[in-house]
């Protein structure tokens, strides 16, 4: 088991695994293996289910994840890329877990459990009033999976809402949710513009292929 360059993440024969937490031994979140390395216990974490993973695998190398860290999830569903960050980001941590769907967050409740630093939210990410007096602002983290048209400008009013001045966001970028019509590089480079336009600083951008076709991960700072 080998550590990534980005904090509670490791790699075994070219797979990504995060370390299970204590009171979730012996439990699975979705169809991830389990394994025991040096009497720790660690989840495979499957890039063709979590958008993150990928990213991870094609080239992202600074998140801004750490013990300790809390992080505002827009578009959690069941809980399978949030219970890896949860694994992160350990007890110290929190995750805010906004979700619109009532069938995904009865799901992600049952994986919050176990793992008490998740906050499961029932409430529509383009109406920041339904969870602001939740969020303990500000976060180190924005992390957006949302498939909606107007996916960029809810990015843009949580991002300037929650993220602390050091933090980071992380935009997942679905480019046939946003226009089935247009070539998707089109769609990118529409969406930085608009990210610049607001002043937030564009990172980098990361193809998500061969894990999402169609999509991209952005990576900003205020």
């Amino acid at each position: 088991m080998i550590k990534t360059s980005i904090n509670g993440v490791f790699k075994d024969n070219g797979r990504l695994f995060t370390e299970n937490l204590p009171d979730c031994k012996g439990l699975k979140v979705y169809d991830e293996k389990l394994i025991v390395y040096n009497n720790r216990e660690y989840r495979s974490w499957n890039p063709y289910k979590s958008k993150l993973a990928a990213a991870i695998l094609n080239g992202l190398k600074e998140i801004n994840l750490f013990e300790g860290a809390n992080v505002l999830y827009l578009g959690a569903a069941t809980g399978t890329t949030v219970s890896h960050i949860s694994d992160i980001v350990r007890d110290q941590g929190i995750i805010y877990a906004v979700e619109i769907s009532p069938y995904a967050i009865k799901q992600l409740s049952r994986v919050c459990e176990n793992r008490k630093n998740i906050i499961p939210i029932l409430a529509d990410a383009n109406r920041l009033e339904e969870y602001e007096n939740i969020v303990s602002k500000p976060v180190d983290l924005v992390y957006q999976d949302i498939s909606q048209r107007n996916q960029t400008e809810i990015f843009i009013k949580n991002v300037k809402k929650f993220l602390d001045e050091k933090g980071q966001g992380i935009l997942m970028i679905k480019a046939r949710s946003i226009d089935v019509s247009d070539e998707p590089e089109r769609i990118y480079g529409s969406v930085v513009k608009k990210l610049r336009e607001v002043d937030l600083k564009v990172k980098y951008k990361i193809d998500l292929s061969p894990y999402a076709k169609d999509h991209v991960a952005i990576v900003v700072n205020l």
